[in-house]
């Protein structure tokens, strides 16, 4: 399951960072900055690289690492951010409450990749 993960999500993750670019996820309210992007694309070319070329137990360290990472940028970006808009600024990053629903959820299915992935 972790190497499916890792292959789906770091899709997502590849293509989410490359719109950013542009104003196409101005329509959802997410407005990433440029180091944000870049660091979505980074950690969508590293998901799949052990989707698809590295260990299974490679993946399921990712997905576990990964999991815990967005789930606390989620988790600090609802109790962190002030109004409107729970905006949280974190050195470049400047998060908002799409952001960080994103961020639970994709926390959320990279620790059950990790999570639900026989050693």
């Amino acid at each position: 399951m972790a190497k499916t993960v890792c292959k789906i999500l770091g899709l997502v993750l590849l293509l989410v960072g490359l719109l950013g670019f542009t104003q196409v996820l101005d329509a959802v309210g997410a407005r990433p900055t440029p180091a944000h992007n870049m660091l979505l694309i980074v950690s969508g070319v590293v998901a799949l690289y052990f989707g698809f070329a590295g260990s299974l137990s490679g993946a399921r360290g990712l997905c576990l690492v990964l999991g815990v990472l967005y789930l606390a940028l989620g988790i600090f970006g609802m109790v962190l951010g002030v109004d409107p808009g729970k905006v949280w600024t974190v050195g470049p990053l400047k998060l908002g409450m799409t952001e960080h629903g994103m961020h639970l959820l994709l926390g959320a299915i990279f620790l059950a990749g990790g999570l639900f992935t026989k050693k």
